[in-house]
C-alpha cells in the first residue's frame, strides 16, 4: 500500500546514488548479493539478540534492494537479475521470522509459523498472478519497472520492512506484531484472489471468440 508513495520519495535519491555506483563499475547483481548478505546478517543479529546491529543491517539491506534496480535501469536490466532479486527477497522475508523463532522458541515459534504461513500463501498468490499475467501479456509499472507483474496490496515491501523494524525495536512484543502483520498479509492475499477471480474469468482466446460473436460476421 505504501510502496507507490515511497517510490516517489526515494527513487530520485536512489537514482543519484546509483549513478555514482555505475561510474565506479558496480553492477546491479553485486548490489543484489550485498543486500542479501546484509539481510542474512540482520537475521543472524535477531537470532543472537543483537537487535541494534540487526536493525542497522536491515536498513542497509533494504537500501541495496532499492539500489540494485536503480543501477540496472542505468546499465542493463536482465531476466537473471530480476529472478535473483525476487528469490533472494523471499529468502530474506522468511529468514527474519525464523530468526525470532530460533531466538526464543517457547515464546516466538508459533507466531513465527503463523507469519511464515501468511507469507507462503501470499507468495503463492503473487507469483501465480504474475505468471498468468505474463501469459496474457499484461503489464504494469504501478510499482516501477519490475521483472514480473506486481499487484498492489495492503501489505507490500514497505509495510514488511516497517513490521520487521518494529519487531527488532520491540522484540518482547514479537508475537503480537507477528499476528497483526500476518492478518494484513492474509487480507492482501484475499484481495489478490478476488482480483484474479475477476480478471482471469476467461482465457484470452475465449474472450476474443466472445468479442467476435458480439461483433457478428464481417460485412460483405
Amino acid at each position: 500500500m505504501l510502496d507507490g508513495m515511497m517510490r516517489r520519495v526515494i527513487d530520485p535519491v536512489l537514482d543519484r546514488i546509483a549513478a555514482r555506483l555505475v561510474l565506479r563499475g558496480v553492477s546491479a547483481d553485486a548490489v543484489t548479493f550485498i543486500g542479501f548478505a546484509l539481510g542474512m546478517v540482520s537475521a543472524l543479529g535477531v537470532a543472537v539478540g543483537a537487535d541494534a546491529a540487526a536493525l542497522l543491517a536491515l536498513a542497509l539491506s533494504r537500501l541495496c534492494d532499492g539500489l540494485d534496480g536503480a543501477v540496472a535501469r542505468q546499465t542493463r536490466t536482465t531476466d537473471r537479475g530480476g529472478y535473483m532479486d525476487i528469490v533472494l527477497d523471499f529468502v530474506f522475508y522468511g529468514a527474519i521470522p525464523l530468526a525470532f523463532a530460533l531466538r526464543d522458541p517457547a515464546a516466538n515459534a508459533i507466531p513465527a509459523v503463523v507469519l511464515l504461513f501468511a507469507f507462503y500463501i501470499n507468495g503463492a498468490s503473487f507469483l501465480a498472478f504474475s505468471a498468468i499475467a505474463a501469459k496474457r501479456g499484461m503489464a504494469t509499472e504501478a510499482r516501477g519497472i519490475k521483472a514480473i507483474y506486481f499487484t498492489v496490496g495492503l501489505a507490500e515491501g514497505t509495510e514488511t520492512i516497517i513490521a520487521f523494524a518494529v519487531m527488532m525495536l520491540l522484540p518482547v512484543h514479537f508475537a503480537l506484531i507477528a499476528y497483526f502483520f500476518a492478518g494484513l498479509v492474509v487480507m492482501t492475499t484475499l484481495s489478490r484472489l478476488a482480483l484474479a477471480w475477476a480478471v482471469f474469468r476467461e482465457d484470452p482466446e475465449e474472450e476474443e471468440d466472445a468479442q467476435s460473436d458480439r461483433e457478428g460476421p464481417p460485412s460483405p
